[in-house]
């Protein structure tokens, strides 16, 4: 009768092992799958974690936006709706305190306020593009070589969003994956 009881819950942290990782993949695909595609201007650098293995770290033009709310606390939650310009890149249309329960929003924290001028800091959950440990050097180089050319937004990242989430789906550089960019080199 004990070992019944023993393999039941064996069963369940099975099952909760299993169910937990899958249910992430699925809300990730499902973002994918529904979301908006948004192209967000890039500034990336290179770090390595040894915990997290090599990947770019990416700096977004969008930062920060105006507000007329002077109430704004560090760390409070921010939800962000975005319209895109027009040369189809992501930008700011509002910044609330409360959900907006419908179109393209983001919750993330605010990171800062500037009551001078108005206007509230912000950073985005997707700002980690992790590369193969052998490509992620020379992306960040190409990058690097790519900001510096006369070509005005040809580094982006496409970032899917959906109902206060967001995916990070890849970096380009002239409208072609950084990975097959860096390989053509």
């Amino acid at each position: 009768m004990k070992s019944i009881h023993i393999f039941s819950i064996f069963v369940v942290v099975v099952l909760a092992q299993l169910f937990v990782p899958a249910q992430m993949i699925l809300d990730q695909e499902n973002t994918i799958a529904r979301g908006t595609a948004y192209k967000f201007r890039t500034q990336p650098v290179d770090p390595s974690d040894p915990f997290k293995g090599k990947y770019i770290y990416l700096n977004y033009d969008i930062s920060f936006a105006a507000t007329n709310d002077t109430t704004w606390v560090t760390n409070a939650p921010i939800y962000i709706t975005f319209k895109t310009d027009s040369l189809g890149f992501a930008m700011v249309k509002d910044v609330s305190k409360d959900d907006p329960k419908a179109g393209d929003y983001l919750k993330t924290k605010v990171t800062w306020y500037n009551r001078f001028d108005n206007s509230v800091g912000f950073s985005f959950p997707f700002n980690e593009f992790y590369m193969n440990e052998t490509k992620a050097y020379d992306a960040e180089l190409a990058h690097a070589q790519a900001q510096r050319d006369s070509l005005p937004n040809n580094t982006y990242a496409l970032v899917y969003v959906l109902k206060g989430k967001a995916v990070l789906d890849n970096v380009f550089i002239n409208d072609i994956p950084i990975a097959d960019y860096v390989e053509k080199e």
